[in-house]
């Protein structure tokens, strides 16, 4: 029985993956199993609906998940995942969303549960994000959705940090320590080589 509210997951994976050569990395095998297929058996059940954010490749989407439903950002131009936050809004019905960036490497366990407790402990907090080793991850946060007015704001300022961003919204942070984890996401082909060679060590 879950004592969360009703609750989307949003996978951010509308960027160009510049150091990646333009690689959809929701697509790669970073490690045992397809990204889009590893985030979504971490919460298939445990949200309402599952959405993916992206510009591309929804054929391959609907052929490994054929239920998965997606978005395109509401502008153009790849403007960062405060875009892709910010339309989410106009497409999940629930009133808090879980964003996870698409090349995240560790889900930690019983997160989504633990991020919300997070928030219950600040009623006045409208995001909640993650801390993994000392590093923020901001595009792996929990939102209500009373943070929309903020996020149109920093838009409309065409202020794009997620960092800038939360900071208006009472921003609380969830610590998570893992020593064996050597990247918390990946960013280039360096980063995956490296990364790889840790699980195999």
């Amino acid at each position: 029985m879950q004592n969360y509210p009703a609750t989307a997951l949003v996978i951010l994976a509308g960027g160009k993956a510049t150091r990646m050569n333009g690689v959809n990395k929701l697509l790669q095998r970073f490690d045992h199993e397809i990204q889009l297929l590893k985030i979504y058996s971490a919460f298939d059940g445990k949200v309402q609906d599952i959405w993916i954010n992206s510009h591309r490749d929804y054929a391959q989407y609907s052929e490994l998940i054929p239920d998965i439903r997606c978005f395109k950002d509401n502008s153009a131009g790849f403007l960062g995942p405060l875009i892709g936050i910010q339309t989410a809004w106009s497409y999940v019905q629930a009133d808090y969303i879980l964003f996870i960036p698409c090349d995240i490497t560790n889900i930690p366990q019983d997160i989504l549960p633990r991020l919300h407790h997070t928030l219950e402990q600040h009623p006045r907090s409208s995001v909640v994000y993650l801390n993994i080793n000392g590093q923020a991850l901001y595009p792996f946060c929990l939102l209500k959705r009373s943070s929309l007015e903020t996020l149109n704001k920093h838009l409309h300022q065409q202020q794009f940090s997620l960092k800038h961003c939360f900071n208006d919204l009472s921003p609380q942070t969830l610590d998570i320590q893992n020593a064996h984890l050597t990247y918390h996401s990946l960013n280039s082909f360096e980063e995956v080589h490296d990364y790889q060679n840790s699980l195999d060590s």
